[in-house]
């Protein structure tokens, strides 16, 4: 970093600061304007703030780093953009037309108020052990890249940056609320990606351009099918057996199996009925602009396999070539291997090899956007669970200056828990494979509740809050069994044990279990009680919606937002059918 990087840098949280304090001074003292920004949100400016806030840590930092080890095996993930539209065909008519402000909420008016308070609860849980802690931690990764030297007292340039991170976007976010972060988000998007597609040309640039980089990198990092199959077995639907023993872990592979089943409703959940998410298009005035907006999400999404995935295999195939010295000694070992707990590293050590002073500070720019982006949705998200659904329930006569305060309050509580959870990151792997794991276990009851509940209008609210809570406690046993081992050196359990399967089971297939055992409570609990008033869940049902309700949603899309889809569909199979080997 050398004098004209700090210049783009400070030019960059200039311009940030001067856009969130306009919007601040634009902000009502109501509920409605801190939380949903008065809900009269723009299309473009709700698409935008929807990818800037996916962009987070776990893409600069850990989806470069899966495909610095793995090459474009995690891009099925990131493939996931149709999942954009299922929110803005399917579900966006159901959320409208409930004008309500969390998704709990939502769940409130479909079943019954303890459903709220669980999915609160698990959601309030989620946010704390993936999206804040994993967004600290990737700022602190970020800066002992690039800034290794910094010491202050104890505190090294990990911890700083961290700090640093949580202070500049706590600003804006604590006293903007959401319309000081969909619109620096917006702004943030236009950096971000103009930084990453610099990297990424750049990089091929200093490799000698994609052919070269194909010819150094073996095919097999460029194949999105056979990375799913672990190596010297075929396709099955079977575990597979090591040493006489069941084995449930495929060596660092992505079966194709569990990819089919599990990661769909992964993406379903956290793009369709997560708060992170669907609070930008609760924030807009109607079906329109919220459809558009998901779609032009949409479109963005798919730009994450070029600017991220991409940069992570020009990272190796220059550490594995040698062209750059520092690369080589940072990420590949004395075996010629990459060594996977470096690689997460491999963004920001791209960004130190291979730019231009100048364009090293735009794109370290784009880098700390993506971070506060991230994080900014995640404090106003966790604020408006606290608020709306616990506090303003307790407090059902609150004023509208104390809602707001309160959202503040539960904004910084959460930054402090947050930070009390880095270590069990640090002891992972890799922070891409801890955050799907995480999503993967707290994600299948939520994926139920709504999707079962929108399509099937007998399901009532005992089967809700039976789903929720067998599957949340399943989830969270699997996440206290991992724990001990990343957290205690030397820790193991007992081969063939119970705890030993439990820990030793594939993710996405325990993902699946969740999944299976969910869905069996939630049918079996409803038609063992009473069916639901449909009276009072008219229009929150494909079962309960009137030919009113019909005609309104039918108004609100045209031809534009049809050809807009179908261009998301069709980059997705031009993807898969390239990315073969």
């Amino acid at each position: 970093m050398e004098t004209l990087d700090w210049v783009v840098i400070a030019m960059y949280f200039a311009v940030l600061l001067g856009l969130a304090w306009w919007v601040i001074r634009k902000n009502k003292d109501t509920a409605d304007d801190y939380f949903l920004a008065g809900r009269n949100l723009g299309w473009w400016v709700v698409g935008a703030s929807i990818f800037s806030s996916n962009i987070g840590s776990e893409h600069l930092v850990g989806l470069a780093g899966s495909g610095c080890t793995d090459g474009v095996a995690m891009a099925h993930y990131e493939l996931h953009a149709w999942c954009l539209l299922v929110l803005g065909w399917v579900l966006v008519p159901f959320y409208m037309r409930s004008r309500v402000f969390t998704m709990p909420e939502f769940l409130e008016r479909r079943y019954n108020p303890a459903s709220r308070w669980v999915l609160s609860i698990i959601s309030l849980v989620a946010y704390v052990v993936t999206k804040i802690a994993v967004g600290i931690f990737a700022g602190g990764i970020v800066f002992s890249v690039l800034l290794p030297e910094i010491q202050f007292g104890p505190l090294d340039a990990f911890w700083i940056g961290s700090i640093l991170v949580i202070v500049f976007t706590g600003i804006y976010t604590i006293l903007g609320g959401l319309r000081a972060v969909v619109f620096a988000d917006a702004m943030q998007t236009v950096v971000l990606v103009t930084g990453s597609l610099l990297v990424t040309i750049f990089g091929l640039q200093a490799i000698g351009g994609w052919s070269e980089l194909r010819q150094i990198v073996d095919s097999e990092m460029f194949n999105l099918w056979k990375p799913l199959v672990p190596e010297g077995m075929t396709a099955t639907w079977a575990p597979v057996k090591e040493a006489d023993r069941m084995a449930w872990y495929f060596n660092d592979n992505y079966p194709w199996l569990s990819m089919l089943f599990c990661a769909p409703v992964i993406g379903l959940w956290y793009w369709c009925t997560d708060q992170y998410i669907v609070q930008r298009a609760l924030a807009t005035p109607d079906q329109t602009q919220a459809r558009r907006g998901a779609i032009f999400a949409g479109l963005l999404k798919l730009l994450p396999v070029f600017v991220f995935i991409i940069p992570g295999i020009i990272a190796f195939a220059l550490a594995q070539s040698g062209q750059i010295e520092g690369l080589q000694e940072a990420l590949i070992d004395e075996d010629g291997q990459v060594i996977r707990d470096e690689a997460q590293k491999a963004f920001p050590l791209l960004v130190a090899a291979v730019l231009p002073v100048g364009i090293r500070g735009l794109v370290v720019a784009g880098m700390l956007a993506a971070l506060m982006s991230s994080l900014s949705s995640t404090f106003n998200a966790s604020a408006t669970l606290f608020t709306m659904d616990f506090y303003s329930k307790l407090h059902p006569n609150v004023s509208q200056h104390r809602l707001v305060w309160i959202g503040r309050v539960a904004t910084t509580i959460m930054v402090l828990i947050g930070l009390a959870w880095i270590p069990v990151i640090q002891g992972g792997r890799g922070l891409y494979d801890y955050l799907q794991g995480v999503q993967a276990y707290l994600a299948p009851p939520i994926f139920v509740v709504f999707f079962l509940g929108i399509f099937w209008k007998r399901l009532n609210g005992p089967g809700c809050l039976a789903a929720l809570i067998v599957g949340a406690a399943m989830g969270l046993f699997r996440l206290a069994i991992d724990t001990p081992p990343q957290l205690i050196d030397g820790f193991a359990y007992t081969p063939d044990s119970f705890l030993w399967i439990v820990n030793n089971m594939f993710f996405q297939y325990y993902s699946i279990l969740i999944l299976l055992v969910s869905a069996a409570a939630m049918i079996v609990v409803s038609y063992l009680t009473e069916q639901p008033d449909y009276e009072k869940i008219s229009g929150l049902t494909y079962g309960t919606t009137t030919e009113e309700d019909r005609r309104e949603s039918r108004a609100s899309w045209s031809v534009v937002d049809v050809l807009g889809s179908v261009a998301i569909v069709v980059a997705i199979l031009a993807a898969y059918l390239y990315f073969r080997g």
